[in-house]
């Protein structure tokens, strides 16, 4: 027993050590702007439990102090944060930008930009749903304790356990900050409180047993070794707080959600709730990272639409596809059986299988447009069932920091219809290889930088890269050069996003119906009816979010092109991509800065 002591008075002293030199090193290292902005991030990030555990730092680890916790998510975690984040945008201009040069100068930048968009959106208090069909606590906490949250041994199950215990407290949370949303008339409509009722009942219809949050624990038991018993006194444990502290609060949100359908209606745009208007620009300009108003994004967009629509109907003519209007010939093609995977465990299986073939043969070439190529593996997987209904056809999770957890590419088979085989190939680029995979894994990459400038956090710019990709998949790689089928799909991809810029900014600044934005979206795309309304009522509780692929797509092609015009024959596409992505992420006018220095050093 002594030795044990001994032991454990040891490895307490080594923590404490080490926290005091952690401690030292964060206060009294020599500050310069990429210092102090890593400083001001692991404030950040050591205030929430679930981005530790997403950023993959430290969990299992002896500095694990937080993979037993959830967020602080009440109106008083909001305020300190917030104020955190006010004294470190004020702390910031003591490092610059005088006298800044080079990569600290665009830190220095980057930073600022960042810290002031976040400021602005705060006197917005009640500014969006809370709690809605595809995001919020009730569907991304789910996903995070069965996907983020690692179950390597016993400890890390125990702490699982404990999280588990914390989902309760933070429902009860949130469910105070949903009722505060609507006492001052933030309320979804009623459309969008049927679906979030539709995946809350979903969540919890098979009670506690046959919840996902208990149902995908034995397998992680015993892939570490744990002996049966050990497994079910587990499962049991969890499945005895699921039932306890998380199913009946999701029925008290469910009760409240019920309650509000009398009080609202079917209006569609932001603007139907207080200072909408005002909240819908403030996200324009946070999601696009650009100046841009309502107006000018919707005309690019239905200058796009009509310049794409063109080049699909050419090769409909020359793939003989028949029907009276534009939709009506992408619906017949869409559902020519030829083209579907059965929608059962061996066609899923089979669809996966050609997801896993595109991303080899794309790999196979990586190196002829890219110098620097992500280590990280990429996995395929399906969406959980759960969360399918209301999902979108695919997404994509980044790798952990430390590389203990890959990319994974989330594939939609709630109906394998919704993605013939021709449509797969561009499905892949845009949200694996080169799209989100390369940005995202490749930014994690990046030396010598803050931490900031590793996580991407410009909307604009990562979906711009990723719909960029989808061009030079076609543009350079040739992957469509001997199937005109899959070059439909890319373009049918790229009328997906430019027909969001009307649709977005149709609802929420020119006050479209939800039908009007579901009508011109099908007419334009040929998508299904289902598929679509599922897109249209992700813009309905994400204003703005939709018109940052198109937006930041068409600055990059911009940039590319003006490099190509000026350097001629001196023009790299692999130092040019290297520029573009080993940067890191950035709004799109310090990328255009960017680019232009780069152009003028080559000159």
């Amino acid at each position: 027993m002594s030795l044990l002591i001994k032991i454990l008075k040891w490895t307490l002293g080594l923590l404490l050590l080490t926290l005091f030199i952690l401690s030292f090193w964060f206060w009294f290292t020599p500050v310069g702007v990429t210092n102090y902005i890593n400083k001001v991030s692991y404030q950040m990030i050591l205030n929430s439990p679930q981005s530790l555990t997403s950023l993959g730092l430290i969990d299992n680890t002896f500095l694990d102090f937080h993979s037993g916790k959830l967020d602080d998510y009440t109106q008083e975690g909001e305020e300190q944060e917030q104020a955190l984040i006010i004294r470190a945008r004020e702390g910031l201009d003591r490092y610059g930008p005088e006298g800044l040069e080079g990569q600290e100068l665009i830190t220095w930048n980057i930073a600022a930009w960042y810290l002031d968009n976040m400021i602005s959106g705060f006197e917005f208090e009640h500014s969006g749903y809370r709690i809605n069909q595809i995001s919020g606590v009730t569907v991304n906490l789910p996903s995070f304790l069965t996907d983020r949250h690692q179950i390597v041994s016993t400890t890390s199950a125990e702490r699982y356990l404990s999280r588990l215990q914390d989902f309760g407290r933070v429902l009860e949370e949130v469910t105070v900050r949903f009722q505060d949303d609507a006492g001052a008339g933030v309320v979804p409509p009623i459309f969008i409180i049927d679906k979030a009722l539709l995946g809350m009942n979903q969540f919890i219809a098979g009670g506690a047993s046959e919840n996902p949050l208990v149902s995908t624990l034995p397998a992680k038991l015993e892939s570490i070794g744990m002996n049966s018993a050990d497994v079910s006194s587990f499962v049991s444990e969890a499945e005895s707080i699921v039932s306890r502290e998380i199913i009946p609060r999701y029925q008290i949100i469910i009760e409240i959600f019920e309650n509000l359908r009398s009080i609202s209606n079917n209006e569609a745009g932001i603007w139907r709730i207080p200072r909408g208007e005002e909240i819908y620009l403030n996200n324009l300009r946070s999601i696009t990272t650009t100046d841009y108003s309502p107006g000018d994004i919707h005309q690019t967009g239905l200058s796009e639409v009509s310049r794409i629509n063109a080049e699909m109907t050419a090769i409909l003519d020359a793939q003989g596809v028949e029907g009276s209007s534009f939709a009506e010939r992408m619906n017949n093609i869409m559902s020519d059986e030829r083209f579907i995977y059965s929608n059962d465990a061996q066609g899923k299986e089979e669809m996966i299988a050609q997801l896993y073939d595109i991303y080899e043969s794309i790999m196979s070439q990586a190196d002829e447009y890219f110098i620097t190529l992500p280590p990280q593996e990429l996995e395929i997987r399906p969406v959980p069932e759960f969360a399918q209904a209301s999902a979108p056809g695919g997404y994509y999770n980044s790798p952990a920091l430390d590389g203990s957890r890959p990319g994974i590419f989330y594939i939609n088979q709630n109906n394998t219809a919704d993605n013939p085989s021709w449509t797969l190939p561009t499905l892949l680029v845009h949200e694996g290889a080169p799209g989100h995979h390369f940005q995202i894994a490749s930014s994690q990459l990046i030396e010598g930088v803050p931490l900031l400038r590793r996580l991407s956090p410009f909307g604009a710019y990562v979906e711009g890269w990723a719909l960029y990709s989808e061009y030079l998949a076609q543009h350079d790689m040739g992957i469509y050069a001997d199937d005109p089928l899959g070059d439909l799909g890319r373009l049918q991809a790229e009328m997906f996003r430019a027909v969001r810029l009307v649709v977005d900014t149709g609802m929420h600044a020119f006050r479209w119906s939800r039908e009007e934005a579901i009508e011109y979206m099908i007419e334009n795309t040929g998508m299904t009816e289902a598929e679509v309304t599922r897109e249209i009522e992700r813009y309905i509780v994400w204003p703005g979010q939709a018109t940052a692929y198109k937006t930041g797509q068409l600055a990059i092609i911009d940039l590319r092109e003006e490099a190509e015009a000026r350097l001629g024959d001196e023009f790299d596409i692999r130092e040019f991509h290297e520029l573009i992505l080993m940067n890191g992420a950035m709004p799109l006018n310090l990328l255009s800065q960017s680019v232009n220095n780069w152009i003028d050093a080559q000159l």
